[in-house]
């Protein structure tokens, strides 16, 4: 007696889903630009000072001595700077810091401008324009505005004045000390080619990897 043919069975489907719950929980496709902005600051910073060279070298009191001409003093400066680079505009950075703190009207100022440049021109996106009591500005009037107000802040303030002699203060600094400074013992790298400008900090910023959605498996027969 023949026996019945079994019927085929079929391959599973598999099908793929996003579920609610995999939606709520997953991560942001990106990171929000000021947040990855000031996050990529941050870190090529630390990166800036993980280069720099030990303090102690700098302030090593047996290697100071009279350079004999000025070519040997500026030949100095250049090795000293080529090697101490990294603590030399930390050196500079704190002149001016110092040189801010100890004059509280130009730093309001200065953080003023700089909080109207992140958030009125560099962060604020196209759309909508910005309006301010009714009235629209376009980017260019707004661009207009801000170089106009750095204009004043600048050369009309103290701030000015404040910047400009904290930065001879720091650069006098740090050539009196690459003019004394005996680079003999020193063994120059060298310069790193990498970007670490203003606009490679910008282009970094604004990059943020999108991650792909979560999805489940229904198995179905």
């Amino acid at each position: 007696m023949a026996s019945n043919p079994q019927p085929a069975t079929l391959p599973p489907i598999i099908t793929t889903q996003p579920t609610a719950a995999t939606v709520d929980n997953q991560p942001p496709i990106a990171t929000p630009v000021v947040r990855a902005f000031f996050i990529n600051i941050a870190e090529t910073v630390r990166q800036r000072l993980g280069d720099r060279r030990p303090w102690s070298e700098l302030v090593d009191r047996s290697a100071f001595s009279k350079p004999e001409s000025v070519s040997d003093a500026t030949t100095r400066i250049r090795k000293n700077y080529t090697y101490f680079r990294v603590n030399y505009l930390c050196v500079i950075a704190l002149v001016m810091v110092f040189s801010l703190v100890t004059h509280p009207f130009s730093l309001v100022l200065l953080l003023l401008l700089l909080t109207a440049w992140i958030f009125l021109y560099l962060f604020r996106p196209a759309d909508p324009p910005l309006v301010i009591f009714g009235r629209t500005y376009s980017e260019r009037e707004t661009l207009g505005i801000l170089v106009l107000s750095t204009i004043i802040v600048i050369f009309l303030t103290s701030v000015g004045y404040v910047l400009t002699s904290a930065l001879m203060l720091g650069m006098a600094i740090v050539s009196a000390h690459g003019a004394f400074r005996v680079p003999e013992d020193l063994f120059v790298d060298e310069p790193d080619s990498a970007g670490t400008g203003f606009l490679s900090l910008l282009k970094g910023a604004t990059s943020a990897p999108p991650s792909a959605p979560a999805v489940t498996a229904t198995i179905r027969v």
